[in-house]
């Protein structure tokens, strides 16, 4: 599998091998790590699409409805996607944030202007796609937080290795101790609190099924709550950027074949924490647990999440070095290169099948077939990714946000990182 000689990087970053160099000394580009990316775009897609086909997403609302597949259904989604694949994404992206740097030093211009330059493209992207297309948009969360990568830029890899424990330990016994205290309610409580989430259900189905500008409105309805769930989760999003950050610094994802016994460990270790945990959710929020133990469980899938998260990168990389692996790396990896516009591109296709912009079928689905659905964009988009990046160096939104990160367009020769 031939390398890339460029480092840019969409969504999460592209990782350059200090082994492997250009004739010009210009970094290659580590399939392995735009496959990890790839990848994540799987994850991602599964749920957000659960969560945009109708308003019992996920069973944040029980579905008086539902059959015992559909609730098995979505079960699965919870205890292997979700709250798992945003923090890959955040770790590559704290990755790449050590390349931005590196690029802008060899490129012999400030870093800082181009990374402020970059949050506010990602910040003006993330509005619009909230506003016009899905709420759980997580490019602002980046844009903001990615402030706080600017700030830190300089400290020692120790340094944001210990904020990170610090912060994932204080959040996640917070956390924990917000959802223990849920158990002391009595499920007649439990059953109140939700009939009073259901019943501006209906409006929140008419508005997706109306027009155009009634979905805009039923987004714009959704955002406090969306902002709400955002600030609870950036304490884990930052500490997964500071991991990568940690990593980036010491080049760590630049030569894996030298931490293999440390990444069989992580892998051992974070399904052990993470499975159990997750399961649990996947019980409590579509299992026989029932919603008395659903925030508890909640908050127990979020606070062990990161460790399942980062069994999967372990998992995905030791995969990888095998030769069956390197033909999955193949397969991923073009979706990963361009993650930023199948991400987007993903929200649009959703949004024309789910809501009044296309076919109107919010509420309409069951959990079978919208993930039968996703799989099948994502099979797609796999394929018209490798099309591309056979013949284009950046996918549609990444040479937009790489003409706003530079301040100019982008130039063949360019090969500095892009997001």
């Amino acid at each position: 599998m031939g390398r890339q000689p460029d480092t840019d990087h969409h969504l999460g970053g592209a990782v350059p091998s200090a082994a492997v160099r250009t004739r010009q000394d210009r970094p290659a580009r580590i399939p392995e790590v735009d496959a990890l990316r790839g990848f994540a775009l799987m994850g991602i897609l599964l749920v957000n699409a659960l969560m945009m086909a109708g308003p019992y997403g996920l069973g944040t609302i029980p579905d008086p409805g539902a059959s015992a597949f559909d609730r098995g259904v979505e079960g699965v989604v919870q205890t292997l996607a979700v709250g798992k694949f945003y923090l890959m994404f955040s770790f590559l992206f704290g990755y790449s944030f050590t390349l931005q740097l590196t690029s802008a030093e060899r490129a012999g211009t400030s870093a800082v202007p181009r990374l402020l330059r970059r949050s506010l493209g990602l910040l003006v992207l993330g509005v619009l796609h909230a506003v016009l297309l899905y709420t759980g948009d997580i490019l602002m969360t980046y844009a903001v937080l990615g402030l706080v990568l600017i700030a830190v830029r300089n400290c020692t890899p120790g340094a944001a290795l210990r904020a990170a424990r610090i912060l994932y330990g204080g959040l996640g016994a917070a956390l924990l101790l917000v959802g223990s205290a849920t158990l002391l309610m009595s499920d007649a409580e439990t059953a109140e609190a939700d009939a009073e989430l259901a019943e501006d259900l209906p409006v929140l189905v008419a508005r997706y099924r109306g027009d155009a500008s009634s979905v805009v409105r039923a987004n714009i309805s959704l955002l406090p709550d969306q902002f709400l769930a955002a600030l609870l989760m950036s304490g884990f999003v930052l500490a997964a950027f500071l991991v990568g950050l940690h990593c980036g610094k010491l080049r760590l994802l630049a030569d894996t074949g030298n931490h293999r016994a440390r990444m069989r460990r992580i892998l051992v270790i974070g399904a052990a924490v993470g499975l159990p945990g997750s399961l649990f959710m996947a019980l409590a929020l579509s299992g026989p647990l029932g919603p008395r133990w659903a925030l508890f469980a909640t908050m127990v899938g979020m606070v062990t999440a990161p460790a399942l998260t980062a069994a999967y990168v372990c998992g995905m990389l030791l995969l990888m070095n095998t030769s069956r692996g390197a033909r999955i790396a193949a397969l991923f990896a073009p979706a990963g290169r361009m993650a930023l516009t199948n991400y987007l591109s993903q929200s649009l296709v959703m949004a024309l099948v789910f809501t009044a912009y296309g076919l109107a079928l919010y509420d309409r689905l069951s959990p079978a077939v919208v993930v039968l659905g996703a799989l099948v964009l994502y099979a797609i988009q796999l394929a018209l990714s490798s099309r591309l990046m056979a013949r284009h160096r950046y996918g549609p939104v990444e040479w937009l946000l790489r003409t706003v990160t530079l301040a100019r367009l982008p130039k063949d020769r360019d090969r500095s990182a892009a997001i």
